[in-house]
Protein backbone atom coordinates (compact mmCIF):
# COMPACT_ATOMS: atom_id res chain seq x y z
CA UNK A 1 0.00 0.00 0.00
CA UNK A 2 1.33 3.39 -0.95
CA UNK A 3 2.50 5.48 1.99
CA UNK A 4 2.78 9.22 1.56
CA UNK A 5 5.65 11.22 2.96
CA UNK A 6 5.09 12.31 6.50
CA UNK A 7 4.76 16.07 7.02
CA UNK A 8 6.32 17.67 10.07
CA UNK A 9 3.71 18.24 12.77
CA UNK A 10 4.92 17.54 16.29
CA UNK A 11 2.31 16.43 18.78
CA UNK A 12 2.06 17.11 22.50
CA UNK A 13 4.33 15.53 25.06
CA UNK A 14 1.61 13.05 25.97
CA UNK A 15 1.73 11.31 22.58
CA UNK A 16 2.51 7.61 22.67
CA UNK A 17 4.74 7.76 19.59
CA UNK A 18 8.46 7.81 20.54
CA UNK A 19 9.29 10.63 18.14
CA UNK A 20 7.15 13.56 17.08
CA UNK A 21 4.08 12.29 15.26
CA UNK A 22 3.94 13.64 11.74
CA UNK A 23 0.78 14.26 9.74
CA UNK A 24 0.10 12.23 6.63
CA UNK A 25 -1.77 14.07 3.92
CA UNK A 26 -4.52 11.82 2.61
CA UNK A 27 -4.20 9.12 5.28
CA UNK A 28 -7.43 7.28 6.08
CA UNK A 29 -8.12 5.40 9.33
CA UNK A 30 -11.06 3.00 9.50
CA UNK A 31 -12.79 2.18 12.77
CA UNK A 32 -14.98 -0.90 13.20
CA UNK A 33 -17.31 -0.59 16.21
CA UNK A 34 -18.87 -3.72 17.66
CA UNK A 35 -22.01 -1.94 18.84
CA UNK A 36 -22.08 1.84 18.65
CA UNK A 37 -25.33 2.06 20.61
CA UNK A 38 -23.47 1.95 23.94
CA UNK A 39 -23.07 5.47 25.36
CA UNK A 40 -19.34 5.42 25.93
CA UNK A 41 -18.29 4.72 22.34
CA UNK A 42 -19.48 8.17 21.24
CA UNK A 43 -16.88 9.69 23.54
CA UNK A 44 -14.20 7.36 22.20
CA UNK A 45 -15.15 8.25 18.64
CA UNK A 46 -14.90 11.99 19.25
CA UNK A 47 -11.40 11.53 20.71
CA UNK A 48 -10.27 9.38 17.79
CA UNK A 49 -11.65 11.88 15.29
CA UNK A 50 -9.92 14.77 17.05
CA UNK A 51 -6.54 13.00 16.98
CA UNK A 52 -6.92 12.13 13.31
CA UNK A 53 -7.98 15.65 12.41
CA UNK A 54 -4.89 17.05 14.12
CA UNK A 55 -2.77 14.63 12.09
CA UNK A 56 -4.47 15.54 8.82
CA UNK A 57 -6.04 12.09 8.49
CA UNK A 58 -9.57 11.07 7.47
CA UNK A 59 -11.93 9.06 9.68
CA UNK A 60 -14.28 6.40 8.32
CA UNK A 61 -16.27 3.93 10.41
CA UNK A 62 -18.85 1.15 10.53
CA UNK A 63 -21.14 -0.26 13.24
CA UNK A 64 -21.38 -4.07 13.44
CA UNK A 65 -24.50 -3.83 15.61
CA UNK A 66 -23.34 -6.73 17.83
CA UNK A 67 -22.92 -9.06 14.82
CA UNK A 68 -19.62 -10.88 14.34
CA UNK A 69 -20.44 -11.64 10.70
CA UNK A 70 -21.39 -8.04 9.98
CA UNK A 71 -18.13 -6.90 11.53
CA UNK A 72 -16.20 -9.01 9.03
CA UNK A 73 -18.04 -7.46 6.11
CA UNK A 74 -17.70 -4.00 7.69
CA UNK A 75 -13.92 -4.37 7.87
CA UNK A 76 -13.81 -5.62 4.29
CA UNK A 77 -15.70 -2.47 3.32
CA UNK A 78 -13.35 -0.22 5.29
CA UNK A 79 -10.39 -1.81 3.50
CA UNK A 80 -12.12 -1.31 0.14
CA UNK A 81 -12.66 2.36 1.03
CA UNK A 82 -8.90 2.80 1.31
CA UNK A 83 -8.20 2.51 5.04
CA UNK A 84 -4.45 2.80 5.72
CA UNK A 85 -4.91 1.59 9.32
CA UNK A 86 -7.73 -0.10 11.20
CA UNK A 87 -8.95 0.37 14.77
CA UNK A 88 -11.17 -2.59 15.69
CA UNK A 89 -13.44 -2.90 18.71
CA UNK A 90 -13.97 -6.63 18.33
CA UNK A 91 -17.36 -8.22 18.81
CA UNK A 92 -15.69 -11.63 19.10
CA UNK A 93 -11.97 -12.08 19.74
CA UNK A 94 -11.75 -15.21 17.57
CA UNK A 95 -14.32 -14.51 14.87
CA UNK A 96 -12.59 -11.27 13.85
CA UNK A 97 -9.22 -12.92 13.09
CA UNK A 98 -9.97 -13.44 9.35
CA UNK A 99 -10.35 -9.67 9.11
CA UNK A 100 -6.92 -9.22 10.69
CA UNK A 101 -5.55 -11.63 8.11
CA UNK A 102 -7.22 -9.64 5.33
CA UNK A 103 -5.69 -6.43 6.70
CA UNK A 104 -2.25 -8.05 6.96
CA UNK A 105 -2.52 -9.27 3.37
CA UNK A 106 -3.02 -5.64 2.35
CA UNK A 107 -0.25 -4.25 4.56
CA UNK A 108 -2.73 -2.49 6.86
CA UNK A 109 -1.83 -2.26 10.58
CA UNK A 110 -4.53 -3.16 13.11
CA UNK A 111 -5.18 -1.82 16.61
CA UNK A 112 -7.27 -4.06 18.87
CA UNK A 113 -9.19 -1.32 20.62
CA UNK A 114 -10.09 -1.95 24.27
CA UNK A 115 -10.80 -5.62 23.54
CA UNK A 116 -8.22 -8.29 22.89
CA UNK A 117 -7.88 -9.86 19.48
CA UNK A 118 -5.96 -13.13 19.78
CA UNK A 119 -3.53 -12.30 16.98
CA UNK A 120 0.02 -11.02 17.39
CA UNK A 121 -0.36 -8.78 14.34
CA UNK A 122 -2.82 -6.56 16.23
CA UNK A 123 -1.57 -3.93 18.67
CA UNK A 124 -3.63 -4.23 21.87
CA UNK A 125 -4.60 -0.86 23.37
CA UNK A 126 -6.73 -0.95 26.50
CA UNK A 127 -6.95 -0.21 30.19
CA UNK A 128 -5.76 -2.72 32.81
CA UNK A 129 -8.97 -4.73 32.95
CA UNK A 130 -7.78 -7.12 35.65
CA UNK A 131 -7.19 -4.10 37.86
CA UNK A 132 -10.64 -2.76 36.93
CA UNK A 133 -12.08 -6.01 38.27
CA UNK A 134 -10.08 -5.65 41.47
CA UNK A 135 -11.31 -2.08 41.92
CA UNK A 136 -14.92 -3.16 41.45
CA UNK A 137 -14.66 -5.95 44.00
CA UNK A 138 -12.76 -3.80 46.54
CA UNK A 139 -15.43 -1.11 46.50
CA UNK A 140 -18.28 -3.58 46.92
CA UNK A 141 -16.46 -5.59 49.58
CA UNK A 142 -15.75 -2.44 51.57
CA UNK A 143 -19.46 -1.62 51.60
CA UNK A 144 -20.63 -5.21 52.18
CA UNK A 145 -17.93 -7.40 53.81
CA UNK A 146 -20.33 -10.30 54.43
CA UNK A 147 -23.30 -11.96 52.81
CA UNK A 148 -24.49 -13.34 49.47
CA UNK A 149 -22.84 -12.04 46.30
CA UNK A 150 -23.97 -12.16 42.69
CA UNK A 151 -21.50 -11.88 39.81
CA UNK A 152 -22.94 -10.33 36.64
CA UNK A 153 -20.24 -10.88 34.05
CA UNK A 154 -19.70 -9.44 30.58
CA UNK A 155 -20.11 -11.05 27.19
CA UNK A 156 -18.74 -14.60 26.84
CA UNK A 157 -17.18 -13.62 23.48
CA UNK A 158 -15.21 -10.72 24.99
CA UNK A 159 -11.94 -11.66 26.75
CA UNK A 160 -12.33 -8.59 28.96
CA UNK A 161 -15.20 -10.35 30.73
CA UNK A 162 -12.83 -12.98 32.07
CA UNK A 163 -10.03 -10.50 32.79
CA UNK A 164 -12.47 -8.55 34.95
CA UNK A 165 -13.79 -11.69 36.61
CA UNK A 166 -10.26 -12.79 37.44
CA UNK A 167 -9.48 -9.49 39.14
CA UNK A 168 -12.73 -9.62 41.07
CA UNK A 169 -11.96 -13.12 42.32
CA UNK A 170 -8.49 -12.10 43.48
CA UNK A 171 -10.02 -9.57 45.85
CA UNK A 172 -12.95 -11.70 47.01
CA UNK A 173 -11.11 -14.98 47.51
CA UNK A 174 -9.94 -14.32 51.07
CA UNK A 175 -13.47 -13.42 52.20
CA UNK A 176 -14.83 -16.48 50.40
CA UNK A 177 -12.27 -18.75 52.07
CA UNK A 178 -13.13 -17.24 55.45
CA UNK A 179 -16.81 -17.93 54.87
CA UNK A 180 -17.67 -14.23 55.09
CA UNK A 181 -19.21 -14.10 51.63
CA UNK A 182 -20.80 -16.67 49.34
CA UNK A 183 -21.24 -16.33 45.59
CA UNK A 184 -24.80 -17.57 45.07
CA UNK A 185 -25.22 -16.66 41.42
CA UNK A 186 -23.06 -15.95 38.39
CA UNK A 187 -23.93 -15.30 34.75
CA UNK A 188 -22.40 -14.01 31.54
CA UNK A 189 -24.26 -11.18 29.79
CA UNK A 190 -24.65 -11.82 26.07
CA UNK A 191 -23.52 -8.77 24.14
CA UNK A 192 -23.05 -6.79 27.36
CA UNK A 193 -26.71 -5.80 26.91
CA UNK A 194 -28.44 -4.27 29.98
CA UNK A 195 -31.67 -6.15 29.18
CA UNK A 196 -29.79 -9.46 29.35
CA UNK A 197 -28.14 -8.45 32.61
CA UNK A 198 -31.52 -7.51 34.06
CA UNK A 199 -32.99 -10.86 33.02
CA UNK A 200 -30.06 -12.72 34.58
CA UNK A 201 -30.38 -10.74 37.79
CA UNK A 202 -34.13 -11.36 37.96
CA UNK A 203 -33.58 -15.09 37.59
CA UNK A 204 -30.95 -15.16 40.32
CA UNK A 205 -33.18 -13.16 42.67
CA UNK A 206 -36.05 -15.59 42.04
CA UNK A 207 -33.84 -18.64 42.56
CA UNK A 208 -32.58 -17.25 45.89
CA UNK A 209 -35.79 -15.71 47.26
CA UNK A 210 -34.20 -12.23 46.96
CA UNK A 211 -31.54 -13.23 49.49
CA UNK A 212 -28.84 -11.10 47.83
CA UNK A 213 -26.57 -8.63 49.63
CA UNK A 214 -24.24 -7.36 46.88
CA UNK A 215 -23.75 -7.45 43.11
CA UNK A 216 -20.42 -7.29 41.31
CA UNK A 217 -21.46 -6.20 37.82
CA UNK A 218 -18.72 -5.84 35.23
CA UNK A 219 -19.73 -2.61 33.48
CA UNK A 220 -22.24 0.20 33.81
CA UNK A 221 -24.66 -1.30 31.32
CA UNK A 222 -24.86 -4.57 33.24
CA UNK A 223 -24.99 -2.59 36.49
CA UNK A 224 -27.99 -0.68 35.15
CA UNK A 225 -29.74 -3.95 34.36
CA UNK A 226 -28.96 -5.31 37.81
CA UNK A 227 -30.16 -2.14 39.53
CA UNK A 228 -33.42 -2.26 37.57
CA UNK A 229 -34.01 -5.84 38.71
CA UNK A 230 -33.22 -4.92 42.30
CA UNK A 231 -35.44 -1.84 42.20
CA UNK A 232 -38.40 -3.91 41.04
CA UNK A 233 -38.03 -5.89 44.27
CA UNK A 234 -37.54 -2.83 46.46
CA UNK A 235 -33.86 -3.71 46.90
CA UNK A 236 -32.16 -0.75 45.22
CA UNK A 237 -29.35 0.58 47.36
CA UNK A 238 -27.43 -2.64 47.96
CA UNK A 239 -23.83 -2.42 46.71
CA UNK A 240 -23.44 -2.72 42.91
CA UNK A 241 -20.28 -2.16 40.87
CA UNK A 242 -19.73 -1.04 37.28
CA UNK A 243 -17.24 0.60 34.94
CA UNK A 244 -17.02 3.18 32.12
CA UNK A 245 -18.36 6.21 34.05
CA UNK A 246 -21.49 6.36 31.91
CA UNK A 247 -23.48 9.44 32.85
CA UNK A 248 -26.46 7.37 34.02
CA UNK A 249 -24.14 5.26 36.18
CA UNK A 250 -22.43 8.27 37.75
CA UNK A 251 -25.88 9.64 38.54
CA UNK A 252 -26.69 6.30 40.21
CA UNK A 253 -23.49 6.61 42.24
CA UNK A 254 -24.57 10.09 43.33
CA UNK A 255 -28.02 8.74 44.22
CA UNK A 256 -26.59 5.76 46.08
CA UNK A 257 -27.97 2.96 43.90
CA UNK A 258 -24.55 2.09 42.46
CA UNK A 259 -21.42 1.89 44.61
CA UNK A 260 -18.64 2.42 42.09
CA UNK A 261 -18.04 3.05 38.40
CA UNK A 262 -14.44 2.48 37.41
CA UNK A 263 -13.56 5.38 35.15
CA UNK A 264 -11.52 4.60 32.06
CA UNK A 265 -11.06 7.98 30.44
CA UNK A 266 -11.98 7.01 26.90
CA UNK A 267 -10.97 10.45 25.69
CA UNK A 268 -7.38 9.44 26.43
CA UNK A 269 -7.84 5.95 24.96
CA UNK A 270 -9.40 7.29 21.76
CA UNK A 271 -6.82 10.02 21.30
CA UNK A 272 -3.95 7.60 21.70
CA UNK A 273 -5.56 5.08 19.36
CA UNK A 274 -5.75 7.74 16.66
CA UNK A 275 -2.14 8.74 17.20
CA UNK A 276 -0.93 5.15 17.14
CA UNK A 277 -2.92 4.41 13.98
CA UNK A 278 -1.23 7.30 12.16
CA UNK A 279 2.18 6.22 13.40
CA UNK A 280 1.74 2.57 12.37
CA UNK A 281 0.32 3.57 8.98
CA UNK A 282 3.45 5.66 8.51
CA UNK A 283 5.67 2.62 8.91
CA UNK A 284 6.40 2.43 12.65
CA UNK A 285 6.60 -1.09 14.05
CA UNK A 286 4.40 -2.28 16.91
CA UNK A 287 7.38 -2.33 19.26
CA UNK A 288 8.16 1.34 18.49
CA UNK A 289 4.96 2.60 20.11
CA UNK A 290 6.03 4.41 23.26
CA UNK A 291 4.89 2.51 26.35
CA UNK A 292 4.36 -0.70 24.41
CA UNK A 293 5.20 -3.91 26.22
CA UNK A 294 5.27 -7.54 25.24
CA UNK A 295 2.32 -9.25 26.90
CA UNK A 296 1.08 -12.82 26.79
CA UNK A 297 -2.66 -13.45 26.82
CA UNK A 298 -4.22 -16.25 28.89
CA UNK A 299 -4.52 -18.21 25.64
CA UNK A 300 -0.75 -17.94 25.14
CA UNK A 301 -0.63 -15.30 22.41
CA UNK A 302 2.34 -12.95 22.82
CA UNK A 303 1.69 -9.50 21.38
CA UNK A 304 2.53 -5.83 21.80
CA UNK A 305 0.20 -3.98 24.13
CA UNK A 306 -0.33 -0.75 26.03
CA UNK A 307 -2.32 -0.62 29.28
CA UNK A 308 -3.70 2.65 30.64
CA UNK A 309 -4.62 3.21 34.28
CA UNK A 310 -8.27 3.27 35.47
CA UNK A 311 -9.75 5.25 38.40
CA UNK A 312 -12.52 3.96 40.71
CA UNK A 313 -15.22 6.61 41.22
CA UNK A 314 -17.41 6.43 44.32
CA UNK A 315 -19.42 9.00 46.26
CA UNK A 316 -16.18 9.98 48.01
CA UNK A 317 -14.47 11.26 44.84
CA UNK A 318 -17.21 12.16 42.38
CA UNK A 319 -15.64 15.60 42.07
CA UNK A 320 -12.85 13.96 40.01
CA UNK A 321 -15.09 13.41 36.98
CA UNK A 322 -16.66 16.86 37.31
CA UNK A 323 -13.28 18.61 37.61
CA UNK A 324 -12.01 16.69 34.58
CA UNK A 325 -14.91 17.92 32.48
CA UNK A 326 -16.18 14.38 31.98
CA UNK A 327 -19.65 15.21 33.26
CA UNK A 328 -21.32 18.41 34.41
CA UNK A 329 -22.43 18.86 37.99
CA UNK A 330 -25.99 19.30 36.74
CA UNK A 331 -25.97 15.97 34.89
CA UNK A 332 -24.24 14.19 37.75
CA UNK A 333 -26.63 15.44 40.42
CA UNK A 334 -29.92 15.30 38.54
CA UNK A 335 -32.63 14.08 40.92
CA UNK A 336 -30.21 13.81 43.85
CA UNK A 337 -31.76 15.15 47.06
CA UNK A 338 -29.42 13.75 49.68
CA UNK A 339 -26.18 12.88 48.02
CA UNK A 340 -22.44 13.58 48.04
CA UNK A 341 -20.83 16.92 48.75
CA UNK A 342 -20.25 17.69 45.06
CA UNK A 343 -24.05 17.83 44.60
CA UNK A 344 -24.44 20.31 47.43
CA UNK A 345 -22.01 22.86 46.00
Amino acid sequence: MQRRTLLAAALSATALVPTALLAQDGLTVGVSWSNFQEERWKTDEAAIQSALEEAGATYISADAQSSSSKQLSDIESLISQGADALIILAQDTQAVIPAVQRAADNGIPVIAYDRLIEDDRAFYLTFDNVEVGRMQARAVLEQQPTGNYVMIKGSPTDPNADFLRGGQQEVLQEAIDAGDITIIGEAYTDGWLPANAQRNMEQILTQNDNNVDAVVASNDGTAGGAVAALASQGMDGIPVSGQDADFAALNRVAQGTQTVSVWKDSRELGRQAGEIAVSLAGGASLSEVEGAEEWTSPAGTTLWAEFLSPVPVTQDNLDVVVDAGWISQEELCQGVTDGPAVCAE
